[in-house]
């Protein structure tokens, strides 16, 4: 948080500062448009604070995550985010400039969404005894937005790349392809949370290509992806599995009922290509695992209520 507050305003930094510990233990998102009340998403609930962003601080604040050199974010900023240390992701609007009919770039910024990147460590660990079974199976981590998957995704990436010595499970190779800067939140190629010791990153690459290139260049035990987006992606996620490399994901939804509505994962779920699903709700706060689900989609355990990670 500290990173994020280096980066505001003085006056916003301030005023956020002055939150009760409660909230600021919380917060989700701060909220920055121009001339509208400063907003910050705590606890799933919108606080707004008594502080109008300006043009100026808009300026301020982007000066600020560019170290006054936009060149060097002119790739971020045609995705529409940056990445600044500490893993957090500012998303922006404003000004789009087409060229060709891409987007080059973005100007005249008129809104931030400062993503907190927060670490769980251990938020997984309980889960260990369904998610190995000699091997790390092949898993897809089922949620509405906010309900924790990437924090979820995030600490299981920790312990199969540390492993879990009372259990006699060995450290694995990790690879992880990080197309949004969102699960490692690296800075120049470098992860900002905690991983252990054998994670291997592509930040930034499109998921299909960088599944590939970590397959025939670092020869991972397990691959790591968020939500996939392209054909392509589910083509990837096919041949990684058969080819005897375990993979852990992240999509959106409900339910696996949900997600069976998706075209793009109808062949992996007709196929059975994950072994486990894992179903997050969220209620008082994000993380909470509802259901978790073999390969054929029955239940294998019902938290009624949810059961906190």
């Amino acid at each position: 948080m500290e990173d994020v507050l280096e980066c505001l305003p003085r006056t916003m930094a301030e005023k956020i500062t002055e939150l009760p510990e409660q909230i600021k233990s919380e917060i989700e998102e701060i909220r920055i448009r121009v001339d509208r009340p400063l907003e910050v998403m705590a606890g799933g609930n919108p606080v707004f604070l008594r502080y109008i962003p300006t043009e100026h601080d808009a300026e301020h604040l982007m000066n600020r995550l560019a170290h006054f050199s936009f060149y060097t974010l002119e790739e971020e900023l045609k995705k529409g985010y940056i990445t600044i240390e500490g893993g957090h992701r500012v998303g922006i609007a404003g000004k789009v400039i087409l060229e060709n009919g891409q987007v080059k770039a973005i100007r005249h910024f008129s809104s931030f969404n400062i993503r907190i990147a927060r670490e769980k460590i251990g938020i997984a660990q309980q889960f260990t005894s369904v998610l190995y079974k000699k091997r790390w199976l092949s898993t897809m981590i089922i949620g509405a937005p906010q309900t924790g998957k990437t924090t979820f995704l995030r600490d299981i990436a920790r312990i199969i790349s540390t492993g879990v010595p009372e259990r006699n499970i060995p450290p694995y190779k990790v690879g992880i392809v990080d197309e949004r800067s969102e699960i490692a939140g690296c800075v120049h190629g470098i992860p900002q949370l905690h991983f252990g010791p054998r994670v291997d990153v592509l930040d930034a690459c499109p998921k299909a290509e960088g599944m590939m290139m970590l397959i025939r260049s670092m020869s991972p035990d397990v691959l790591i992806v968020d939500e996939i987006g392209r054909e392509e992606d589910a083509q990837a996620i096919l041949e990684a599995v058969n080819a005897g490399i375990s993979l852990i994901m992240t999509t959106h939804g409900d339910s696996i009922e949900d997600i069976k509505k998706r075209p793009i994962l109808k062949n992996i779920l007709d196929q059975q290509t994950f072994q486990l699903f894992i179903e997050l709700i969220r209620k008082e706060k994000p993380g909470i695992v509802a259901k978790i689900r073999d390969s054929r989609g029955l239940i294998l355990k019902n938290n009624e209520g949810g059961l906190h990670v």
